[in-house]
């Protein structure tokens, strides 16, 4: 059965193809959310952008006719420009003060009230689609379905790829593999595929403690050992199997895309700066090591900071060099700047000042990915030169960008989107250790 879908301002500044999201249904767009659409389109950031997208596909849709009388798209739905349902009468009693986003609310429950009152076989669900959580529930209170906008329907949070699981076989199995040092993917009677890359961790099924931890390879046919030993990497050793799976992928220079996912505390930024100033300074392998990170402010953003760039750029750029200062073992402030300005081949970037790049030869780090949104990611990993490696670090449970969320987020896009390539690789890292008291933290506030 077709549904009227009514879209909320954060939805196409989100993604504004979530017009075409919903095919044989009929998109309403509410008058009001054009408006807002409009003061967003002379920002220079990824909010104007879209703004601009979306105005661009409207106008290209009108060219088909009235947008306030309903353009069939080429999926089959309806799309219309709703300039009536002015009744704020069911809204305004309850809430008060009419602002925008009630006026979007109440055209919803406009419609849901005029399907209501039609025969049940002619009725029509309406539903609000929304990003903002506050107006969900708003929605929910006047009994009007609402939800969020998941630009893959199919990913759910319980689905997020991990980059490894435990199977539990015959200890002859595991015999098999030391043995041989490999085992044959079709040998083990799986029921889902495996993806390049990914780690196995074999247990008796029997109750022992004997085990194993193999990778499948590029083309995901064949379980084989890990090429890397357990030894330290720039001074840090690995202190659980997750980080163990992390630095393996670190270091293959044949994977040039990682992605590392976890809470706070769990090592994903120490894991990845240890690695690439092993194969900058030691190996020699890359050119530079360019560590940038999204400049998403809690409070006044970076234009209020007072100083040149680089001091205003120091306060986000602050754990880095806390890792940097770590991995260094300074002693005194300021001893990590002169050690920096020492060796030239290590530059700590805002993203905000690598966007436009093109990056060969280098080992490159993105921190806090989680809050970039996929078309900038897009556009990061598409600059990533010849001979370059990227890692991309970030915790999508800790996002501080107004219109993502954990699903919908830049970092989790690009973890499902190349799982099952060979040149890419992905670890969730779970267990904290940066000290007991900080994963305690992160499990129960």
């Amino acid at each position: 059965m077709s549904q009227i879908v009514v879209l909320d301002t954060n939805v196409l500044l989100h993604d504004p193809q979530a017009i075409f999201a919903y095919p044989k249904d009929e998109i309403v767009i509410p008058a009001i959310v054009l408006e807002e659409i409009d003061s967003k389109k002379r920002l220079a950031d990824e909010l104007g952008r879209n703004a601009r997208s979306v105005s661009r596909l409207l106008d290209k849709i009108k060219e088909e006719g009235k947008l306030h009388s309903g353009i069939k798209l080429p999926n089959g739905s309806i799309i219309r420009v709703e300039l009536n349902h002015r009744n704020f009468t069911q809204v305004q009693d309850l809430f008060g003060e009419i602002t925008n986003d009630h006026r979007i609310i109440a055209v919803a429950m406009n419609y849901h009230v005029e399907q209501q009152a039609l025969p049940e076989q002619e009725r029509k669900q309406v539903v609000l689609v929304s990003k903002d959580v506050l107006m969900r529930i708003k929605a929910d209170v006047l009994g009007l379905p609402a939800k969020d906008y998941i630009s893959d329907p199919h990913l759910q949070a319980d689905d997020r790829y991990n980059g490894y699981f435990t199977l539990h076989v015959h200890p002859s199995i595991i015999d098999e593999f030391y043995t041989y040092r490999y085992l044959m993917v079709h040998n083990l009677g799986l029921r889902h595929q495996l993806n390049p890359h990914e780690f196995v961790i074999l247990k008796d099924e029997l109750g022992t403690t004997k085990s194993a931890l193999l990778k499948v390879n590029a083309n995901a046919t064949k379980l084989e050992p890990l090429f890397l030993s357990n030894d330290p990497v720039w001074g840090i050793t690995a202190r659980n199997a997750q980080q163990r799976m992390a630095l393996e992928l670190l270091m293959n220079d044949e994977i040039p895309l990682v992605t590392l996912t976890g809470k706070a505390g769990t090592g994903k930024t120490l894991l990845a700066l240890a690695a690439g100033l092993l194969k900058v300074e030691d190996e020699h392998k890359y050119k530079k090591l360019l560590i940038a990170r999204p400049v998403v402010p809690m409070g006044k953003d970076i234009g209020y900071l007072p100083g040149e760039k680089e001091e205003k750029l120091r306060p986000w750029m602050q754990p880095i060099y806390d890792n940097l200062e770590y991995l260094f073992d300074t002693k005194k402030s300021g001893d990590i700047d002169k050690i920096l300005m020492g060796l030239g081949s290590i530059h700590v970037e805002a993203l905000t000042y690598i966007r436009g790049r093109s990056i060969p030869g280098q080992f490159i780090i993105i921190d806090e990915a989680q809050n970039l949104t996929s078309h900038e990611i897009k556009t990061i990993v598409s600059r990533v030169g010849e001979g370059s490696k990227i890692v991309l670090v970030g915790d999508p449970e800790q996002i501080d960008h107004p219109y993502l969320d954990s699903m919908s987020n830049g970092l989790t896009y690009v973890v499902e989107r190349f799982k099952q390539e060979g040149i890419s690789g992905h670890i969730a890292l779970e267990k904290g250790e940066r000290s007991k008291l900080a994963q305690l933290a992160a499990d129960l506030l």
